[in-house]
Order: C-alpha cells, then sequence, then structure tokens
C-alpha cells in the first residue's frame, strides 16, 4: 500500500515537471517596446506658499513705515497675507521649459491689500541637449544682486534689503536673458537650495540679458531697454561652498507723471540714468554663515534743496550673519542682519530720497518641511522724503512675526 502511495505521487510529478516544462517552451517570446513619451501635461507640476505676518508686537513708533517691503508696519497694520503664491511649472520638452507664478496678495500700498498679480511669467529654451545654454524669454528676476534672486520662500529676513532692492522693484522686469553653467554647477544651484542652505538658485554662472527696465507689469516707455549683466560661482572646499558674484546694469528710466507732485521740479522727457554695478560675497552656514552684497550708482532722487528730481550718487548694501543647526526633525536659523542704503528709490513718488540704517535680529524654525515660523526684532532709523514730506526722519523698534506654509 505505501510503495503504491509514493508511486502515485511520482507519477503526478512527473506529468507536472513536464507540464511546466512544456509550457515555458511554448510561451511567446514578447519583444520589450520603448515606453511611450511623456504628455506635456504629465510633466506639469503646482507648488506654492503663503505667508502671514503680524508686525505690531513692541512697536515703539506707528509712524515708521516700509513702502517698497511689508506695507502693514505702522498705523493701522494688522494681521498681513504678505505672499500667497502658487507656482505653475513642467519641462514641456527636453529644451522646452515653463513658469508661471501669481500673487495673489498684492499690496500696492498701505490701503489696498491683496490683489492678484502676475510675478512670473517665463519660457526657458535650451540652445543645448543639457540646456547649459538657455534662453529665458518673458517676466522674471532680473539677475542683480544675490537676495533678490533668492526666493522670499528661503530668506531669513522678512523683508529684501534697501540697498541692494530698490533698483528693481518686485526684482522682475519684462525682456530676454541669457544663462549659461556647466551641468555640474546647476547641480550644485539645485543643491543650495534642496539642502536648506539658502541658496539662491539657478541664474547661470553667466548671465546677460535686455529688459524693459520700468519694473515688473509696467510697459516700456522709452524704446531704450536696460542692460544687465552678472557673473556668478559657488565654489566647494571639501564641506564649505563659497559663492562670490558681479553684477552691473545700465538704462534710462522714465518717471511717470501720475507718480510726481504737483510743484516738483523734473527733467521735460522724465528721462534718468539708472546704473549701478553690486559685489557679492556668500559662505554657505555649515554650520556657521556670512552674506554681504553692496552697490554703488547713480540714479533719480528728490532733492530737497532744489524741490527737483536729479540724478545723484547712491550707495547700500548689508551683512548677515547666519547659523544653521537642528534638534530631531526640527532645523533651526538664528541670524543677524544689518543693512544700510542711501539714495533714491525710483518708483516711488518723486523718486524719494531715503537713508536707512536698520539691525534684525531673528530665528527661523522649521518643525516640518511644510511650516515655518519666524520671529525678528527690527530696530530701525529711516529718512524718507519727498516734495510734500520734506523733513521725515522716523526711529523705532518692533517684533515681526511671520507664518509661513509650504506645499
Amino acid at each position: 500500500m505505501r510503495q503504491s502511495f509514493f508511486f502515485l505521487l511520482f507519477l503526478l510529478f512527473s506529468i507536472s515537471s513536464k507540464a511546466q516544462h512544456n509550457s515555458i517552451l511554448d510561451t511567446p517570446k514578447v519583444s520589450a517596446k520603448p515606453l511611450p513619451a511623456k504628455k506635456w501635461y504629465e510633466t506639469f507640476a503646482i507648488r506654492g506658499y503663503a505667508q502671514v505676518r503680524y508686525n505690531r508686537l513692541l512697536e515703539t513708533n506707528e509712524n515708521l513705515t516700509n513702502e517698497q517691503g511689508d506695507k502693514s508696519w505702522g498705523k493701522d497694520g494688522g494681521f498681513f497675507i504678505r505672499r500667497m503664491r502658487i507656482i505653475l511649472f513642467g519641462q514641456l520638452s527636453k529644451q522646452v521649459y515653463f513658469y508661471i507664478q501669481p500673487d495673489f496678495a498684492s499690496s500696492p500700498s498701505s490701503d489696498k491689500l491683496h490683489f492678484a498679480q502676475i510675478r512670473d511669467a517665463y519660457m526657458d529654451i535650451g540652445v543645448d541637449k543639457k540646456n547649459e545654454f538657455r534662453f529665458r524669454v518673458g517676466q522674471s528676476k532680473v539677475p542683480y544682486g544675490f537676495e533678490n534672486m533668492q526666493s522670499s520662500q528661503n530668506r531669513l529676513p522678512l523683508d529684501r534689503n534697501d540697498g541692494m532692492n530698490s533698483p528693481v522693484a518686485n526684482e522682475r522686469d519684462l525682456g530676454v536673458f541669457f544663462y549659461w553653467a556647466p551641468s555640474k554647477i546647476r547641480e550644485r544651484f539645485a543643491y543650495l537650495v534642496s539642502s536648506g542652505l539658502k541658496g539662491s538658485g539657478d541664474y547661470g554662472v553667466f548671465g546677460l540679458g535686455v529688459y524693459n527696465g520700468q519694473t515688473a507689469n509696467n510697459p516700456e516707455l522709452n524704446n531704450e531697454p536696460h542692460v544687465v549683466a552678472r557673473v556668478t560661482y559657488p565654489f566647494q572646499f571639501k564641506k564649505q561652498i563659497i559663492e562670490g558674484s558681479l553684477q552691473a546694469y545700465s538704462g534710462q528710466y522714465v518717471l511717470t507723471k501720475s507718480n510726481l507732485s504737483s510743484g516738483v521740479k523734473y527733467v521735460s522727457n522724465l528721462n534718468y540714468l539708472d546704473q549701478r554695478v553690486a559685489a557679492t560675497a556668500v559662505l554657505y552656514p555649515q554650520p556657521f554663515g556670512i552674506q554681504a552684497e553692496y552697490n554703488i550708482g547713480k540714479g533719480p532722487e528728490f532733492n530737497k534743496v532744489t524741490d527737483s528730481i536729479e540724478v545723484r550718487n547712491l550707495s547700500g548694501g548689508y551683512i548677515l550673519l547666519n547659523f544653521k543647526t537642528s534638534y530631531k526633525e526640527h532645523l533651526f536659523y538664528p541670524f543677524v542682519r544689518y543693512h544700510q542704503y542711501k539714495g533714491g528709490k525710483k518708483h516711488e513718488k518723486d523718486a524719494r530720497s531715503y537713508e536707512v540704517n536698520e539691525l534684525e535680529i531673528g530665528m527661523e524654525w522649521q518643525p516640518v518641511k511644510n511650516f515655518e515660523l519666524v520671529a525678528m526684532y527690527t530696530i530701525s532709523k529711516r529718512r524718507y522724503e519727498d516734495f510734500s514730506k520734506q523733513d521725515n526722519l522716523q526711529k523705532g523698534n518692533l517684533l515681526r512675526l511671520q507664518a509661513q506654509v509650504n506645499f
């Protein structure tokens, strides 16, 4: 009986093995087909961030304001949506990339808040297969200054410094820009942002561009475009990365009569020389960092002695000390920044004259990747004068808070 049982098992096993062998032999061979190319909408992505602020804690002077920066400084300022950005972007093909960024919280003045406005709308066209050479066409950041290039999503101080930011309101204009960078350095630029080292992004090792010169969302007014050039390089020494940059631009800026006081004097054609040159040095925080920029130049500025807008010298910059540390999953960035500026702001009323000295002490805390909280104490001394306000020196201190969500 036992022998019959084992014989039956052996017979079943033999039949099964033969059937399996024949099945394998009879299976037709299937040739591998290449995957179909992605459709344009499969490369499309969405990201963004939002910032909500409150600036009135420990405030000592409600008349101290910052028109180019945060419109909620001072009297009647309250909770304020500083930015609400949704970014649409995608690599449509190997050499064509697009980027559109509207801001749904643009504030043209302290009593007009949260308007929708285009910040960026451009395409990148690669000249070579690696996209080391590319043209950027549309409205985008003018390649002038590290902090100007750095996204507000990554920057430590809550507003950009006056000295380097005064050339271009909102840092952007409409034009054509050429960028070149080797693939290895483009990867390094990306790493400096993704690693939390507060990089400026990829604006090439070399950049050259022509643009309207009237700042973002404004038309050209004199058919004479501005010209800008920038060279930068992030050197790596073991784990440390140091970046140095030189940049300059030149053009003729046209004042608009709607932005001039009745009675102020100005040149008949409203055209004013507008040119600058700047230097940048950055030691990325691993863990200690230093960031410094300074620029000099000429531009339109109100002169209260003559009640006129004249081409005058200007200068200004900043130095920032920062530190990157962590505890478990939490990231901390304590920082100190001092900045100063003396000169005009061409896009403000009467090319308003400024003299700024400001110290900021703060900390950014990231408990998770999608949320950041910044507390910053500001000690400010600002003189800003135009035809209707010819003696306006404001001093004060304030504690500023910002909550930011990243998605």
